[in-house]
């Protein structure tokens, strides 16, 4: 069985169409693999589709559907929320440490991949899915395979 995480600049695009959408989709029409997301993929997920509003890229009730559709897919289990743990964020400091200063890596991103290595440590990922290219760098660094939608 094929497992894999996805970052929020992925997953986002499952709910509302943009460039990656049909990658993104293809990845989770396969029922026989494992789609892995941390617990901050809940309030970014919710950020991101607030943020479409904001910008009139999506209506309020947009978001709501797409907030019931996300949420659906997670109560499902179609998506595995994983909590996030006190070592994780000790690992995202140490992420900001070793790669921040040559490169953006952002705090809820470097969180994002501390989560993401710990599961590949317990349960081997086969991809680190991702559609920010400054984070992909930075998995592939620490050595994480990438699908870039």
């Amino acid at each position: 069985m094929a497992r894999y995480f996805f970052d929020t600049s992925a997953l986002v695009k499952n709910y509302h169409a943009e460039a990656g959408t049909a990658d993104v989709q293809r990845l989770l029409a396969d029922t026989s693999s494992e789609f892995l997301i941390s617990r901050i993929t809940t309030v970014e997920m919710l950020s991101g589709f607030a943020g479409k509003v904001r910008t009139g890229v999506l209506s309020s009730s947009d978001y709501t559907i797409l907030r019931r559709r996300f949420f659906a897919d997670v109560r499902l289990r179609r998506l595995r929320p994983f909590r996030m743990l006190s070592v994780d964020y000790q690992s995202a400091g140490d992420l900001i440490s070793k790669h921040a200063m040559s490169r953006t890596l952002r705090t809820l991103d470097a969180i994002q991949l501390a989560v993401a290595l710990r599961i590949h440590r317990l349960l081997p990922l086969d991809a680190f899915v991702c559609a920010d290219q400054r984070l992909c760098d930075v998995a592939i660094q620490e050595g994480l395979a990438v699908i870039k939608p």
